[in-house]
């Protein structure tokens, strides 16, 4: 049995390619990541343009899973990307990271990661 109730890992993109602009590429990375982290998607991966002519407009992401979600959020107008994994079921930070970097290529990443435990 887990030690936590959850595992939340936050990835901060900055200067990505131009894959956060394209909404077919986003579904596919959410396929791949479900995949390659072990969980169990719920529903096909929902990928909706915000903010049309805000300066924040851009793609957000959410594929539910049965253990919880994925989302993210992509920003033209600086090329970051906001990623966020929350389950309860433990997965793999590195393999996660692994596969944004593989198709984000961003030239910087930073990573937080939590446990989460309301006891």
């Amino acid at each position: 049995m887990s030690k936590f109730w959850g595992y939340h890992l936050m990835l901060d993109l900055a200067e990505c390619n131009k894959n956060i602009s394209n909404k077919d590429m986003i579904s596919t990375f959410a396929k791949i990541l479900v995949k390659e982290i072990d969980m169990v998607a719920h529903g096909e991966p929902i990928v909706e343009f915000m903010l049309l002519g805000d300066p924040k407009q851009g793609y957000s992401l959410v594929q539910l899973i049965t253990t919880s979600s994925i989302t993210g959020h992509f920003m033209d107008f600086d090329r970051t990307g906001y990623i966020d994994i929350f389950s309860c079921k433990e997965f793999n930070i590195e393999i996660a990271e692994k596969v944004v970097k593989s198709f984000f290529e961003p030239k910087r990443i930073r990573r937080n990661f939590i446990t989460r435990d309301a006891g």
